[in-house]
């Protein structure tokens, strides 16, 4: 390990490895670049769903690949007059007639609407037909009366609105809280150069990487996949490029060559970063279990992500570092001899020293305050309605909320009943069902018909639950019959989000568990660490849930925002203490378990509080994208993060630690026997190999 720290860090090999990795990987980049997707109409929709089959049966018909908008007239006050339909129907005229019903005017004659068949294969492609349509109905119009355009098309229009341009705005977003945070934490103006370099361009060769291997497995990614990957790319990059220069710092403090310094400090960090980036990579891959087709492709974009930010930080930014002189720290550029971080009196040390004093008291009051905090999870509600889905509600939304008000709630976007048995029988059946306002025949051909069946219940409510759930109940003795619309897809993923979570919550613990047993060889130490990591979410999604309620204003959770949030939290909320714990271990074999801890602390407790702040905010980011959920995982990952680095990670982790003693690092001893000590304290560069051999 000490010829790879020592080449990496070598005069001419530095600046061979930083010109041919930032230059090869912007090659990569701009030759290469992201891999298309082919997107189907089950991506979103979990594996084996009644929904799913429905979609794919569905595409034996001649027209399977469109979609249906529903044009809504309606009039601010009054109803309409018979020139105002006149009107509307010369509106609706100029719009495609295959497939496209009659105007329908309301009971209450406020309104009317027409539904008109969308032929588009993608989002793009419906998004121009859903542009097209609106700009038609909207012109010459009477006055006071209003257009709006519905359904699922419009739906899919205005979602692809949202991610227009985003990725790159939450690019720049991220890159720029990122650059705010290292200035401020280095407070140098050269130094945070050098980390946002080597993470950035990482970034955009994980993409890369990324989407080419998730095409090589034909694992499907959505538009959320890239903006998300960018996020923890930053997030964890960075974090890990703290480390390491945190590390060089404080070895420059004692070395006067700098290469001698960089080579000793990726040697005593490498082992943590690698250790944290194959954990966090683990409890990604776990999301392949998931349901979700594109849940599985973001947990394997996401580990590749990982992967390239890792082996950035550790090869090409410590060459980076080195080809400059020290004055790259300028204006607090370390000098040799000046104290070290666990020799002096930082402000982590004096926080150690009160854990210390008080450590069955600090674990008391800890955990009572994140048990106060969780106390929020028996209130959440979770699964968000069509209409709560957005921050900023769009005009698809707005106007299936109008139509509501003189149609039955479905009508813009009825059950689909996809079936191979008559149609007939299938119609009779679904009217017969409590909750369904009526039903007809839409296509048939190919031996598989396609029936509407319009829910009385408001959409998202429990009583279309109810309704979606009879209706399939009713059509089991037809054959091939399956309920897909947007009630029944919202069911099939709710009940998806939960049987996810049953599986992969254990299963992400056990790998986890597994991953630090071996890391650290103790049993006591993971247990601990995963038992703090769980506490943290538990209370992070528990505050999280009254900041949604009281100050956001969102109704319920997301049914996938606790599966990635606990993902995320426990993969990163283990890096922070592994980062704690490896360099406690180190100093344990020369100071003890108590002082090695304590030392730990104050080596690290700088270095993980500016990972942790910067880590949140960039999660925070998040909320660029106008969606729910997003914003949602992006503020439960904040609070947890945040959490784990300023609370448990400060004073419960040490506290615990300090009261354990010996028997936190069970079995393994946690320092050498007393002449193995005064041996290697004999040679303090012999101490210094063997200490480093021994953390990697």
């Amino acid at each position: 390990m000490r010829s790879v720290t020592d080449r990496i860090t070598r005069k001419w090999w530095a600046v061979a490895i930083v010109i041919l990795a930032l230059a090869g990987a912007m090659g990569v980049v701009s030759v290469v670049g992201e891999a298309g997707r082919t997107t189907s109409s089950t991506d979103a929709l979990p594996v084996g769903s009644d929904s799913a089959a429905a979609l794919q049966l569905r595409e034996r018909l001649p027209e399977s690949e469109g979609s249906t908008a529903v044009v809504v007239f309606s009039r601010s006050s009054g109803t309409l007059s018979p020139a105002d339909l006149t009107a509307i129907e010369g509106r609706v005229a100029q719009l495609p007639t295959a497939g496209r019903a009659p105007v329908q005017r309301s009971e209450d004659g406020t309104a009317a609407l027409a539904v008109v068949p969308v032929d588009a294969t993608d989002a793009g492609a419906t998004a121009a037909l859903v542009g097209d349509i609106r700009k038609t109905v909207k012109a010459d119009l009477p006055a006071g009366v209003t257009a709006q355009v519905t359904g699922p098309a419009a739906v899919q229009a205005d979602l692809a609105a949202v991610f227009e341009g985003a990725n790159t705005r939450l690019l720049i977003a991220t890159a720029s809280v990122v650059a705010l945070l290292l200035v401020l934490t280095y407070r140098s103006p050269i130094l945070w150069i050098f980390p946002l370099l080597v993470v950035g361009v990482a970034d955009r060769l994980a993409a890369v990487l990324a989407t080419h291997t998730l095409a090589a497995f034909s694992v499907v990614w959505d538009e959320s996949t890239i903006g998300i990957l960018s996020v923890l790319v930053f997030g964890a990059g960075t974090d890990y490029a703290l480390l390491l220069i945190s590390r060089y710092r404080d070895e420059l403090r004692s070395h006067a060559d700098r290469r001698e310094a960089m080579s000793l400090a990726l040697r005593r960090t490498g082992g943590a970063v690698l250790s944290s980036a194959v954990t966090v990579v683990i409890g990604l891959l776990t999301l392949l279990l998931a349901l979700f087709p594109a849940t599985r492709g973001l947990g394997l974009a996401c580990a590749v992500g990982v992967v390239v930010a890792a082996v950035f930080v550790l090869l090409v930014l410590p060459a980076a570092l080195v080809v400059f002189d020290r004055w790259i720290f300028w204006p607090k550029v370390p000098r040799e001899g000046q104290a070290s971080l666990v020799d002096g009196h930082s402000l982590w040390r004096r926080v150690g020293d009160r854990v210390a004093a008080h450590p069955r008291r600090i674990i008391g009051v800890t955990l009572v305050v994140l048990a106060i905090m969780a106390v929020g999870i028996g209130a959440i509600d979770t699964g968000l309605g069509p209409s709560d889905q957005f921050l900023k509600k769009p005009e698809a939304i707005a106007a299936g909320e109008r139509l509501a008000q003189s149609f039955p709630a479905g009508s813009a976007d009825p059950a689909v009943i996809v079936t191979t048995a008559d149609p007939v029988a299938v119609s009779s059946a679904a009217k017969s069902v409590e909750g369904i306002a009526g039903a007809r025949t839409v296509t048939q051909a190919n031996g598989v018909a396609e029936v509407d069946a319009v829910i009385q219940g408001a959409p998202g409510s429990d009583e279309a639950t109810q309704t979606v759930r009879a209706l399939r109940t009713a059509l089991t003795s037809l054959p091939q019959s399956h309920v897909a619309g947007t009630e029944a897809v919202a069911l099939d993923q709710a009940e998806a989000s939960s049987r996810d979570r049953l599986v992969i919550f254990p299963i992400v613990l056990a790998l986890v568990l597994l991953a630090l047993g071996l890391l650290l060889r103790s049993v006591v130490a993971p247990l601990v660490l995963v038992a703090t990591v769980v506490a943290t979410f538990l209370a992070s999604v528990g505050a999280s849930w009254w900041i949604f309620t009281k100050v956001l204003g969102f109704s319920a959770l997301d049914d996938s925002a606790p599966l990635f949030a606990f993902v995320f939290l426990v993969a990163l909320g283990v890096d922070y203490n592994i980062f704690l714990v490896t360099r406690a271990r180190e100093e344990s074999r020369t100071h003890g378990s108590r002082q090695g801890m304590l030392r730990g602390l104050a080596a690290t407790g700088g270095v993980i509080t500016s990972a942790g702040i910067l880590l949140a905010a960039v999660f925070a980011v998040l909320g660029v994208l106008p969606l729910v959920v997003l914003a949602q995982i992006g503020v439960i990952i904040c609070v947890g993060v945040l959490l784990d680095t300023l609370v448990v990670r400060t004073l419960l982790v040490p506290a615990i630690a300090i009261v354990l003693g010996d028997r936190f690092w069970w079995p393994r001893r946690p320092h050498p026997a007393p002449e193995e000590a005064t041996e290697g304290a004999t040679d303090p560069r012999g101490l210094l190999a063997e200490a480093g051999r021994a953390n990697l």
